[in-house]
């Protein structure tokens, strides 16, 4: 008791299990270096993998402009690589050794006892790894130096007659039969280490790309490390009763357990099932049910369960329809599953069940036939998928199997906001994959049931009394505006303020602007979509609460969604320079997923307000000229990057999106060259490099600003 007196508990500390990246995780151990160097101020130049040898190849660029670095050593050894003439295969294309590869060793084969740690605002969230390599640097460039010196040597003895007497002399050849190979010698030859070297040799690599420390994809990845259920829904294995330690300490032996009756693994009474962790119960009924409304599913996990915690729980494991719930696709066919009909891979079934269950939330029917022509699988496979959430309809088609759920809507916005985004991305991706027409995307029948088509008066009401609110608000800047040019000319009576006459085209274009400054932010790739009933979100229920379509009028830059959302994009440009308009809506939609329920800016923001955040923030506007023949939507070829951010690098910068908005893509002499004559000799080649890893990205020898190349 007084060792315990004398050493108290400082701080006790939350442990969470983050699984998302068990699988993938890897730990890289790189060679001695400063400490004041980071790998990722190093470019990689390429990077490529053995995944099932779990074997790494890195290609590194070595600053030849360091005073360390023995330039006439480099030159050597480029010259002893490749010889006096350089062509495309050669290891040195600057007959300078300017690059380095490091291969990788694996330094255990059991990585169960490790874990990478992330600590956050009192939580410490542990993933596992999944495997530890060691990067050391390779020689293989003498390996290659010395079969050139073999060859010229070779060479120099073998003289030109020598050669055609050679090529004169008849050879005997002696053709020999193989015996047939015992099952013995067969078993010593693949055990042998030449067999295993061959065997590992044949396994291709795969070339990966690397992405920066400051980079958005990064970061993204990066929130993986985070347990994802942090309530504790997910995190079982770190949550034990007494009995289930004690368990897990002393299992039962295996006679007892053969006492036992077997039941169906499909079978649990719901005594057993209130026995499971909730995340557990959760999982198990929707992937029995398949789609439940959110009341019934309360009703089952019993009065005394979190309807907060049901929630997060339900949102792991399922997607709103309608406002139903029903089971995610890679739940019901996991990772190495098959279709048993047609052999077809999980997830081909999942992308194909997708696009069903997103079918669903445009409309109440679905044509069978439609479907099997999009996604290009068997019609057993397509019926599956059909009965997993609709009933049949005689010379109707397939109507979902449950009403729609107006009253669940209501009380959880916040969730439905969340649910309409993922459902954006899904289309995203379900356009690329089954490349849908987005003029020809459905849209919601004037016939479909449910609440979310109606407006009741009372809500045209309110929505009169909005518009009129806002006209106020305009009238009244308007003659503030008039006042304020009254009272220049009063006070400088010399001064005339010229007010030129608008055209009616130029009266068409602000009108055109203020209908788009209406419209809330489409977040997805096709402008065409009707969102009124996406996932269940209603048309008629005003988002925000001093306009109809959620985001505040203009002028009020002092309201906490504007001081937010400026925050937000003054931060996301100063980690990445330039962005195309569609890649700032996918990051804001990143942002807002990890924001709480209630936050400020659920309220909806507008295409034209983010952009004219943007443009506030010192942000201009590139005017990129792409090419006619461009498949880049409108908002990639809107282009923004941050003009000035108080470093060193901005004049580079603005020479550089000088550059661009005159070239759709460029060489790197040519930038080389025009940063020379416009800031000066003294250029080095790290400050070049820097602001081209900072704006642009290098394909096919050619340089393009970020989010610009199309492949």
């Amino acid at each position: 008791m007084a060792n315990e007196e004398d050493d108290p508990v400082v701080q006790e500390i939350d442990v969470y299990l983050a699984k998302s990246l068990a699988e993938k995780l890897y730990l890289f151990q790189y060679p001695v270096r400063p400490a004041s160097m980071t790998y990722d101020d190093i470019p990689h130049l390429s990077a490529k993998i053995k995944p099932k040898q779990q074997k790494v190849e890195l290609e590194m660029a070595i600053d030849t402009l360091n005073p360390n670095y023995c330039r006439s050593k480099g030159e050597q050894i480029a010259l002893n690589v490749d010889g006096a003439c350089a062509d495309e295969t050669s290891t040195y294309s600057s007959k300078l050794m300017d690059k380095q590869t490091f291969c990788s060793s694996q330094t255990t084969s059991n990585t169960s006892r490790y874990a990478a740690a992330l600590y956050r605002q009192g939580e410490l969230h542990l993933t596992p790894l999944h495997g530890i390599l060691q990067l050391r640097p390779s020689f293989s460039y003498l390996d290659k130096a010395d079969a050139k010196h073999r060859e010229r040597e070779a060479a120099n003895e073998a003289g030109d007659s020598s050669q055609d007497e050679a090529e004169e002399d008849v050879k005997q050849i002696t053709v020999r039969f193989s015996r047939p190979e015992s099952e013995q010698a067969r078993q010593r030859r693949v055990q042998s280490y030449e067999f295993l070297q061959k065997k590992h040799a044949e396994e291709p690599w795969v070339h990966l790309h690397y992405y920066g420390l400051r980079d958005s994809r990064s970061e993204h990845e990066r929130q993986y490390l985070l347990c994802q259920g942090s309530s504790g829904v997910e995190n079982t294995e770190l949550v034990k009763s007494p009995s289930e330690y004690l368990m897990m300490l002393m299992p039962p032996s295996q006679e007892e357990e053969k006492d036992k009756p077997v039941a169906p693994s499909n079978v649990l009474s719901m005594a057993q099932l209130r026995t499971l962790p909730l995340a557990d119960q959760i999982k198990i009924l929707m992937k029995n049910v398949k789609v439940m409304p959110f009341a019934n599913l309360m009703s089952l996990l019993g009065p005394s369960i979190d309807s907060m915690a049901v929630l997060r729980g339900i949102q792991k494991v399922a997607m709103l329809v309608q406002g139903n719930w029903v089971v995610k696709s890679d739940i019901l066919y996991p990772k190495d599953s098959s279709s048993p009909h047609s052999g077809v891979p999980a997830e081909v079934l999942c992308r194909g069940r997708d696009f069903v269950m997103w079918k669903f939330t445009q409309s109440r029917w679905v044509v069978r036939k439609e479907v099997a022509t999009v996604t290009k699988l068997c019609a057993e496979d397509v019926k599956d998928f059909l009965e997993h959430m609709a009933v049949v309809r005689i010379n109707k088609g397939w109507e979902f199997i449950l009403p729609y759920d107006g009253e669940f809507i209501k009380k959880h916005p916040d969730v439905v906001q969340r649910q309409h985004m993922l459902w954006t991305g899904i289309q995203a991706k379900l356009e690329k994959v089954y490349n849908l027409v987005k003029e020809a995307m459905p849209k919601k029948p004037d016939g479909q049931s449910g609440p979310a088509g109606l407006v009741s008066g009372d809500q045209r009401v309110q929505v009169a009394k909005r518009q009129a609110q806002q006209n106020h608000v305009l009238l009244e800047r308007e003659l503030q505006r008039r006042k304020e040019q009254l009272r220049v000319s009063t006070v400088l009576p010399g001064v005339r303020i010229k007010e030129e006459p608008m055209s009616e085209e130029g009266e068409e274009e602000e009108e055109r602007a203020a209908e788009e400054d209406e419209e809330p932010m489409d977040t997805s790739p096709s402008a065409g979509l009707h969102s009124r009933l996406a996932n269940g979100l209603p048309g008629g229920r005003p988002a925000g609460g001093d306009s109809f379509n959620g985001h505040p009028p203009p002028g009020c830059a002092g309201t906490p969604v504007a001081r937010e959302l400026r925050a937000f994009v003054e931060a996301t440009f100063q980690r990445q320079f330039v962005l195309t308009l569609s890649e700032l809506k996918r990051l804001f939609n990143l942002h807002l997923a990890s924001l709480p329920p209630g936050h400020t800016l659920f309220s909806g923001i507008s295409d034209r307000m983010l952009q004219d955040t943007v443009l506030a923030a010192g942000c201009k506007q590139i005017l990129v000229p792409f090419p006619p023949q461009t498949a880049a939507s409108p908002d990639e070829q809107k282009v923004f990057a941050l003009w000035e951010s108080g470093d060193m690098s901005d004049q580079h910068r603005q020479v550089l999106l000088e550059i661009f908005s005159k070239n759709y893509r460029v060489r790197r002499n040519m930038i080389q060259s025009r940063l020379t004559q416009e800031c000066g000799e003294d250029l080095s080649k790290q400050e070049v490099d820097k602001v081209l890893k900072d704006c642009c990205v290098s394909y096919g020898g050619m340089w393009y600003l970020k989010g610009t190349v199309q492949s």
